[in-house]
């Protein structure tokens, strides 16, 4: 039972942030702006009760993803990918012309819904 409700929670997950992403490539302003309205504060609370659940501790390991055997220091996975979805991704300064890679092609890819689409 519990997978059952594993699958049932991570695709209603899923089908949210892509029901997201969908409005915000294809809605109109007004529909925007609410939507923005709407989903930014429970976006950034999401954001935040994920990040305080992987503070790190006293030794400066993450409690979430640390296990019996082996400790996670921090910054864990969870911390780093806030940061270039959240800092990096948008807000970093760039680097030099000069210093920057070729740009890439994003790959294809298959949502969670089956939809083909381009990775931004």
């Amino acid at each position: 039972m519990d997978e059952i409700l594993g699958q049932v929670l991570r695709n209603a997950v899923w089908e949210r942030l892509d029901l997201l992403t969908e409005l915000a490539n294809e809605a109109d302003a007004p529909s925007l702006l609410s939507v923005a309205r709407s989903e930014l504060p429970r976006l950034t609370e999401g954001w935040r009760a994920l990040l305080a659940a992987h503070e790190p501790d006293e030794k400066g390991n993450c409690p979430e993803c640390s296990g019996r055997w082996r400790q996670q220091k921090s910054p864990c996975s969870v911390w780093r990918a806030a940061y270039e979805h959240l800092v990096a991704g948008g807000l970093a300064p760039r680097p030099a012309r000069h210093l920057r890679s070729a740009p890439v092609t994003p790959p294809v890819t298959r949502s969670r819904r089956g939809m083909v689409m381009r990775a931004h």
